[in-house]
């Protein structure tokens, strides 16, 4: 029999954190963020299921903006309304807001790329930030429950996408069909059913 967690009711200060922590110590993006938010709000807080995640990702990721702002947001509201979506959303925010603001102030391109000390730690994030790339990746497709019969599909969506080939390579093009296609798969079983 399967146990349920107890949902952890999260403060704000909780919220501001949490999303704090996760935007001060990711780089790369938004994917490279999706590993560790995923370990914060889904097995650290239980804010949320892991099916609920993937449902809030692909939303998240189908929405115009930043994917953290966007998950951050979405789980605020869910834990504290309107006020802790906003707190989430600036946790998430601040820590780059700061950086980017330190390295305008005192880094320039010209330094960086002069400095060698500073462009070791540069030539050092890339390869991580692959690695947290890769890792949501793996883990969604796990989660996804892809089978070897279905692995085909984001594998030839994403070579589609890299070739860049005008329309053809649009993601949007892609999250429609997707959408129609589960559309579809929901669909016509129940129009077979009711004929």
């Amino acid at each position: 029999m399967k146990t349920e967690k107890p949902v952890q009711d999260g403060s704000y200060w909780s919220l501001f954190s949490t999303f704090f922590k996760i935007g001060l110590f990711t780089f790369g993006g938004g994917w490279a963020m999706i590993s560790i938010i995923q370990r914060e709000i889904v097995d650290k807080h239980h804010w949320i299921e892991k099916d609920d995640f993937l449902d809030l990702l692909a939303i998240s990721q189908s929405l115009p903006g930043i994917l953290a702002v966007n998950i951050a947001t979405a789980v605020g509201d869910k834990i504290k309304g309107g006020r802790g979506s906003i707190v989430s959303a600036a946790g998430t925010i601040l820590p780059s807001f700061l950086i980017i603001l330190f390295i305008a102030i005192f880094l320039t391109p010209d330094m960086i790329k002069n400095n060698k000390v500073i462009s070791s730690i540069f030539m050092g994030i890339r390869p991580a930030v692959v690695a947290l790339i890769i890792a949501p990746v793996i883990t969604s497709a796990k989660a996804a429950n892809l089978k070897w019969k279905t692995v085909w599909i984001p594998l030839v969506v994403a070579l589609m996408i890299s070739l860049d080939m005008g329309t053809v390579s649009s993601p949007i093009l892609y999250i429609v069909l997707g959408a129609i296609g589960g559309f579809l798969l929901w669909w016509i079983p129940r129009k077979r059913i009711r004929n």
